[in-house]
């Protein structure tokens, strides 16, 4: 007679989301060594900036401190997608700023021309 063990289904679950969890980090750690192409580092940008919103939307809407108890490991994760999108994105300034304006992205350059207004010196006041 074969003996079989059972897994508890929500064990299951919460190794999956601890597998999913981890490709996260090594994909954000990757993000930082590897040359990533522009479009990936628009994609990139805009789900950071949805995702800090979203944030940002949760932690104003919550009733307890409790409700978002996870709040320090999010916010951790947010701010480890940020950096690695901000060397990501210098790096991409610097090997091909010299090709044009939309060479670092579309993100970037709408963000530059809304902060500069397409004047070098509105950009440094």
């Amino acid at each position: 007679m074969a003996i079989s063990e059972t897994i508890p289904s929500g064990l299951v679950a919460k190794n999956g989301r601890d597998v999913f969890f981890a490709l996260g980090i090594v994909v954000i750690l990757a993000v930082l060594f590897l040359p990533i192409p522009a479009f990936l580092i628009d994609i990139g940008l805009a789900f950071s900036i949805a995702l800090s919103v979203l944030i940002l939307m949760v932690a104003l809407w919550i009733q307890r401190p409790l409700d978002f108890s996870s709040f320090p490991t999010v916010l951790l994760i947010a701010t480890m997608l940020r950096l690695s999108l901000n060397i990501a994105t210098t790096r991409m300034i610097l090997s091909h700023g010299n090709e044009g304006t939309h060479a670092a992205g579309y993100v970037i350059s709408g963000f530059s021309k809304l902060v500069m207004s397409s004047d070098f010196v509105i950009g440094l006041i």
